[in-house]
């Protein structure tokens, strides 16, 4: 297939609630959509998952559109491509930018599984028929809401809890929690808020039987999570952490961690995830999909690699109307009684809601092979 044009869309959504973590609260979602044209017509979308500000990793939606703009659509631009595992080396040259380049990357993928008529989940070597979902609950104010807002999506079928977590609002939330909630699936994301400093605070994690605990220690750690780790029955999943393969094989041979959260964002792309994937099956060491608040088509990602049979634990994929009042996807992501089906059609399996992407887009900017 022929790259012969890629746009490049500026959106802004308002997101139902507030979401907080230990970083800070949002409500208005700024992201980019990408549309990856080939010769015969066909057009593959991705999702950047970057915020406006750089609290999650150094990219923000403004140095993802500068990276698109300047350096990875000249490089993709005109290019014939077999398989979407070359962009990866055709980006090869470009240090880090891991979220602008799986924007672009993503939409070659749903491209390339349009063109051979297949699902982007069976292009990936995706197995289930269905996944399971679990729910991500920012910092609430009051224990209450929190509370109401947890049963309310267990009553809706979510398969797992996840809670956020930061110093002074975590030991005695997690024990009232388990008061109220004894059996559910319940995990802690901590968001980097702890050093191990904290090691006996941290300590206590164990009494809750908790599935994990995410990213309690720095954003760039895998040493000091190793010794956490060794410390803790509480398995230790890494996020921020884990940007390549690399950085996965590094930590899990240290024994920084016992789980993995893959975010085709803050890896690089679909490529990536699935190789990150592979290997820790291979290692024996599950792993999950986490959510970066993404609209439809990010969405419809998620859940394409999610169909992979090494994501063992339900993720962040919600359904659309978690957090929109309306998608940019038709149909929009539905769970029912805590799954979500795999599409089948070809490429993501949704079809681009273009009245409701016009409605979103605050910018445009086209380019074409010359």
């Amino acid at each position: 297939m022929q790259i012969t044009e890629v746009k490049i869309r500026k959106m802004k959504m308002r997101m139902k609630e507030p979401f907080s973590t230990s970083f800070g609260t949002m409500q208005d979602k700024h992201f980019m959509l990408l549309e990856v044209h080939d010769e015969m017509g066909n057009i593959g979308w991705g999702e950047s998952v970057a915020f406006d500000a750089p609290w999650y990793t150094e990219e923000t939606v403004e140095t993802s559109l500068h990276m698109l703009r300047d350096f990875l659509i000249p490089l993709l631009l005109g290019e014939k491509i077999e398989h979407p595992d070359q962009v990866g080396s055709l980006f090869s040259p470009i240090r880090g930018n891991n979220m602008a380049k799986a924007a672009i990357e993503c939409a070659v993928w749903d491209l390339y599984a349009k063109r051979n008529r297949i699902s982007l989940a069976e292009a990936l070597g995706g197995q289930r028929q269905r996944i399971e979902v679990g729910i991500s609950i920012g910092i609430q104010k009051d224990f209450n809401q929190l509370v109401e807002k947890i049963q309310h999506y267990l009553d809706e079928g979510y398969k797992r809890i996840k809670v956020k977590v930061k110093p002074g609002a975590d030991i005695d939330v997690l024990r009232r929690l388990r008061d109220v909630f004894p059996e559910v699936p319940l995990m802690a994301d901590a968001n980097s808020a702890y050093s191990l400093a904290d090691i006996d605070l941290l300590k206590q994690l164990d009494e809750f039987s908790l599935l994990m605990i995410e990213q309690p220690l720095a954003h760039d750690d895998i040493i000091d999570h190793a010794i956490l780790q060794k410390q803790l029955k509480t398995p230790i999943c890494l996020d921020e952490s884990i940007h390549s393969l690399e950085d996965a094989r590094k930590a899990i041979e240290l024994g920084s961690t016992k789980v993995i959260n893959v975010k085709i964002g803050r890896v690089g792309g679909l490529s990536e995830a699935k190789r990150i994937h592979d290997y820790c099956m291979e290692k024996g060491v599950p792993v999950w999909c986490g959510g970066m608040l993404e609209a439809g088509i990010g969405r419809a990602h998620n859940i394409a690699l999610t169909s992979l049979p090494n994501f063992i634990f339900p993720g962040d994929t919600a359904g659309s109307s978690r957090y929109w009042e309306k998608d940019i996807i038709e149909p929009e992501v539905v769970v029912e009684d805590g799954y979500i089906t795999v599409p089948t059609a070809p490429g993501i399996g949704f079809t681009p809601d273009l009245d409701a992407i016009e409605k979103f887009t605050t910018d445009l900017w086209p380019f074409r092979e010359e």
